[in-house]
């Protein structure tokens, strides 16, 4: 998950589609994607999914994954259960897929960035394709040092790797902070937006 980009909720888009400039983010880079949760409930087939679908959008990409309805019938055990789910979202996906392409080249023509599906169905959910962006960084060596501790000890296979790794941890450990960044962040970028043309 990019650094603009949200664990989702549903119904929402949390990604404002700016880029990096001089000055911050900006909103001249992309095409504003405020309305994309919007945009997706009010395109979407009505069957496919039962509530609204959770958005979350990035700079690059944006992911809709929808709810499916629940399954009938008894179960052997929760392994049975999570291959049925298994079984059901790959239906879906096989089912929906051409008109899915469709749905995401409008998409992809108003906002500008791919687009990715999921669904999820009792504890079972999956992503069908996601983008996979490389970030370049430079390190000191104390960090560095930090990544070759997690490949030593077989956290990651790689540096890179390690990275990710570390990206995921804080996300799901400050998701509050991050929040709270990401909405002021949007603060400065509107009011920036606002001001006068030099």
């Amino acid at each position: 998950m990019g650094p603009r980009g949200h664990r989702w909720g549903p119904g929402r888009g949390w990604g404002h589609g700016r880029g990096r400039g001089r000055g911050g983010w900006q909103q001249a880079d992309l095409p504003s994607a405020d309305d994309a949760s919007a945009w997706f409930s009010g395109r979407l087939p009505e069957g496919w999914f039962t509530e609204a679908p959770m958005v979350v959008v990035d700079r690059e990409e944006i992911t809709v994954v929808g709810q499916l309805p629940p399954l009938e019938g008894d179960f052997a055990d929760d392994a049975e259960r999570s291959a049925a789910e298994a079984g059901r979202i790959s239906r879906f996906r096989e089912e929906t897929r051409d008109e899915r392409i469709e749905i995401a080249r409008q998409a992809e023509h108003r906002y500008g960035r791919k687009v990715a599906w999921g669904a999820k169905i009792g504890s079972t959910e999956e992503l069908f394709t996601t983008l996979s962006v490389p970030v370049m960084t430079r390190l000191r060596q104390e960090e560095r040092l930090i990544l070759d501790t997690l490949v030593d000890a077989g956290v990651a296979r790689s540096r890179s790797e390690a990275l990710a790794w570390a990206v995921r941890l804080v996300g799901e450990h400050a998701d509050e902070w991050l929040t709270s960044l990401r909405t002021a962040m949007s603060k400065v970028d509107d009011l920036r937006a606002q001001g006068p043309e030099l």
